[in-house]
């Protein structure tokens, strides 16, 4: 079953990627990181997250705990939003606090820390599998039939995607 297919209710969304309800409603609501799988339309709809969503909001409350500005989160999302599917599990952010770049060689890691200022990096292979393991725990939704998937392992669907690719 395609990755697309599946969803994350917001509670399950909030589950694994540690953050509340109040966190991920106004972040929706303000354009942060929008449910790419069924947005609320109206009272009593729910919102349906895809895996890439979970996983971009835990990065987001990383940055957040971190101290990194709203608005500089607000540029990495959209960055994230640009990389492909495969891309994201590979890449390491870092941060000086002001600013966040996308690191993509050791070289690069480096020539940020000699800048002599405190720096932290994300890297987002690690977050991945946090979310893998946090949602094959919880519940997921089918978008097309709406039947509840217990314990669904989205990592299922990322080993067939590698496969594909190679």
């Amino acid at each position: 079953m395609a990755s697309e297919q599946i969803g994350y209710r917001g509670p399950t969304a909030c589950a694994a990627a540690g953050i509340t309800y109040r966190q991920l409603d106004y972040w929706a609501r303000t354009g942060l990181v929008e449910p790419s799988v069924r947005p609320a339309h109206g009272s009593g709809t729910q919102r349906l997250y895809s895996f890439r969503d979970v996983v971009v909001l835990k990065i987001v409350k990383r940055f957040l705990d971190t101290g990194v500005s709203l608005q500089n989160i607000r540029t990495a999302v959209r960055h994230l939003s640009e990389r492909g599917f495969s891309d994201l599990e590979r890449m390491t952010l870092m941060s000086d606090g002001a600013t966040v770049y996308e690191c993509t060689s050791p070289d690069e890691v480096h020539a940020l820390l000699q800048g002599g200022q405190g720096v932290f990096g994300i890297a987002v292979g690690v977050v991945w599998r946090d979310v893998e393991s946090a949602l094959s725990q919880l519940h997921g939704e089918r978008v097309d039939t709406g039947e509840t998937l217990v314990g669904h392992n989205p990592m299922d669907e990322l080993a067939r995607r590698r496969n594909k690719a190679v």
